[in-house]
């Protein structure tokens, strides 16, 4: 059961606040951000929808954390663009990275706070994994219009990311200017999170309603999105030459209305 935790204390904080605590969680956290990847067996085998999915061309990468997707992308890429705040997880994805790809010049690794940072050019492929649940949703609209701007003419954004069952296991916040989670490091010292849960029909609703054509499907307790951006002149998407934007979702996979 999800375990809600009120903070009305703590109800002035604003989202610059906030951020700057999940910035502080993961520099600090960044020995034990793989932890998940080795307990949790369908984490593992997440890895491995990336070779499913229509990575191609230059990849830019949001979020990338400890590398985890980093050389699967890069297998799949000419060149990869890995964007993370954090210093600490960085220098790990760096050398998992040159691990798996050996002294590879594609991949660039790039330190920036990915709320101010914008692309200096476009890329094939955005591609994001468990970042959108970190994105407080009044900066969700500007977030999409980032990805869209660094989107190169028919390129693609890939996404993945926890769904609402993943509520479960974590401590749910109330009280705070966004969706929230308290996390706990191994040294005892606990830290607030943005954690939205994205349903991936409303999810899929909203992106359609912003003009991108997406489908959106559930992989047991996670979804993976693949979206493409309303083309600049408002004409139909390159996928679906004369089409209006699609809501596409797998029969199969898509969560129950």
């Amino acid at each position: 059961m999800t375990h809600m935790t009120p903070m009305t204390h703590m109800t002035h904080m604003d989202d610059d606040a906030l951020l700057a605590e999940q910035v502080a969680y993961y520099r600090a956290g960044a020995a034990e951000y793989d932890r998940p990847y080795a307990e949790r067996e369908e984490l593992r085998e997440l890895l491995t929808v990336v070779d499913e999915l229509p990575v191609r061309g230059d990849v830019l990468e949001l979020a990338c954390g400890t590398g985890q997707w980093t050389p699967r992308l890069a297998a799949r890429a000419r060149s990869v663009t890995a964007v993370d705040v954090a210093g600490e997880v960085l220098a790990l994805a760096r050398a998992r990275t040159a691990s798996h790809t050996g002294a590879s010049p594609t991949v660039e690794f790039v330190q920036a706070d990915l709320f101010e940072w914008q692309p200096p050019r476009r890329y094939d492929t955005v591609f994001f994994a468990f970042w959108l649940s970190h994105v407080p949703p009044r900066r969700l609209p500007g977030f999409w219009n980032t990805v869209a701007a660094a989107l190169a003419p028919g390129g693609k954004a890939i996404f993945i990311d926890d769904g609402p069952a993943v509520a479960e296991e974590e401590e749910v916040l109330t009280g705070l200017p966004a969706p929230a989670a308290l996390r706990q490091l191994g040294d005892g010292s606990q830290y607030r999170i943005v954690k939205v849960f994205h349903d991936a029909r409303a999810l899929t609703d909203d992106l359609a309603a912003r003009g991108w054509s997406v489908r959106v499907r559930r992989v047991a307790g996670n979804f993976v999105g693949v979206a493409e951006p309303p083309p600049p002149d408002g004409g139909a998407p390159t996928a679906g030459r004369g089409a209006a934007p699609s809501r596409r979702r797998d029969p199969d996979t898509s969560p129950p209305a």
